[in-house]
């Protein structure tokens, strides 16, 4: 009798997701090493797809671009692939607009975990579907400034702001974010709310998730409430903060002064994404720099020492993203605490400061 043929046993091997525990060690380990790619305006490349009501959800929901991550899932994960693609190591979430504050707007109010932990997973999915073992991609959960700031245009408390960022972020850590870009923030004592938000929602988690603040200085030189970048950095330099930067306002150019401002400063990491200069209704994206611009100022930067993580805010579009990745590339991440000061003291001794 014949015996049945045996067929090789064929052993198929699935990459397996990192855990929240390792993902922050290569993040941090990854920031040691080179200065990260953050992506694009989220905005910007949905306005690009040319989306029609409907896809928000109706005429009622048009505009609010967080909704798309439960009506039009598939656009903004091809947005984040697109500038995965481009460069980025850190993708953002569509929830700039995601508290209750902002979505109260839309009637969404009711919606806030349901659309940050959707739009966590999107991102999550897309950054896990590109890491490979010498190159993650991490997602940070986007938190805008909102449409009200205690000091400037009032109708809201201090505590209701900080609740609004608690919900907020519990639904981006359970959705998976890596790190939270606390972002645009126009206001002290919103930042202050926010970030007091964010440790209650870390204490109910029983987790700790690292932040980023990134603060708009306007054209005046200030944030829109009045404090200067010193001023802000003051305020928080008790925090232990992955980043601190600059995002949104004007291009790269008026940020610069800033920018060494806050070098001097700061002894944790500087996150620097700049909108593609000032605002251009004749220009494609509708501002003026284009990729190649924006990579010669963020080249700059660099290679002036000035920044660990790096990309682009309103008018960047993947093109742009990538331009900026070639520049950084090879670029070391700026020295901060310890490691600048014994610089610091180096160049002292040898009289060169």
């Amino acid at each position: 009798m014949e015996r049945p043929l045996e067929l090789p046993v064929v052993v198929r091997y699935t990459k397996r997701p990192m855990s929240p525990a390792d993902r922050l060690a290569a993040l941090r380990a990854a920031l040691e090493e080179r200065i990260l790619v953050l992506d694009g305006a989220m905005g910007t490349a949905i306005q690009a797809v040319d989306l029609t009501a409907a896809d928000f959800g109706g005429a009622s929901l048009e505009g609010c671009n967080e909704h798309l991550v439960l009506t039009r899932p598939d656009v903004i994960e091809i947005i984040h692939r697109d500038y995965i693609n481009a460069g980025a190591d850190i993708i953002e979430t569509d929830t700039f607009g995601g508290t209750r504050v902002v979505l109260a707007e839309y009637g969404l109010q009711d919606k806030v975990y349901e659309i940050n932990f959707a739009a966590a997973q999107l991102a999550r999915k897309a950054a896990d579907a590109a890491s490979t073992a010498k190159r993650p991609r991490f997602v940070a959960g986007s938190m805008g400034p909102g449409t009200k700031t205690i000091s400037v245009t009032g109708g809201i408390t201090f505590d209701e702001v900080q609740a609004a960022y608690t919900e907020q972020t519990i639904g981006l850590v359970e959705g998976g974010v890596d790190v939270l870009y606390l972002e645009t923030q126009q206001d002290t004592l919103n930042v202050k709310a926010a970030l007091l938000g964010i440790d209650d929602a870390c204490a109910r988690l029983g987790r700790s998730v690292p932040v980023v603040l990134s603060v708009s200085i306007e054209t005046m030189g200030t944030m829109l409430a009045g404090q200067s970048i010193e001023a802000l950095y003051v305020s928080v330099a008790h925090r232990d903060l992955l980043a601190i930067g600059m995002n949104c306002a004007t291009g790269p150019d008026f940020m610069t002064d800033h920018l060494r401002t806050l070098h001097e400063l700061a002894t944790t990491r500087i996150s620097c994404y700049p909108n593609a200069g000032l605002p251009n209704p004749l220009s494609e994206t509708g501002f003026d720099l284009g990729p190649q611009d924006m990579a010669r100022y963020l080249g700059d930067f660099a290679r002036g020492g000035l920044i660990n993580i790096a990309g682009g805010c309103c008018g960047n579009t993947p093109e742009h993203i990538a331009a900026i990745a070639k520049a950084l590339d090879g670029q070391p991440p700026r020295k901060y605490g310890n490691e600048r000061s014994a610089e610091s003291y180096a160049l002292q001794s040898e009289g060169k400061e």
